[in-house]
């Protein structure tokens, strides 16, 4: 993960914006459509999770969906729209179909992430 540059300090006066121009500009309305399922260490890096796969599903057992891992720890479930309206079962496995986690992700969320 790409780490953010160090804040140059500056000395002296600097130029201040006038913040309400830009009010109409800096709304915060994006948001996640698709359930979003971050895998990370316990440092908060993700793993590279390239060939890995998840699975969601329902509290009864019910499957709703299999997607892959991108390389860096991110699965996107199209089948399940935001925020979510129960309680979902998402496991985790390897690229051989070995369990790793089985994590519930409660209702109200867009998106979660599992630490391990």
């Amino acid at each position: 993960m790409a780490k953010r540059p160090a804040r140059a300090v500056r000395k002296g006066t600097g130029r201040k914006l006038d913040v309400s121009k830009y009010s109409k500009l800096l709304k915060p309305t994006q948001r996640l459509r698709r359930l979003t399922i971050i895998w990370t260490n316990s440092s908060g890096n993700p793993y590279n999770t390239s060939g890995f796969f998840a699975t969601v599903s329902t509290t009864s057992g019910r499957l709703i969906q299999t997607a892959r891992f991108d390389g860096f720890g991110v699965v996107v479930f199209s089948r399940v729209s935001t925020p979510t309206t129960r309680d979902l079962i998402v496991r985790t496995y390897s690229s051989n179909g070995t369990l790793y986690t089985v994590t519930t992700v409660p209702e109200d969320n867009a998106a979660y992430v599992i630490i391990s």
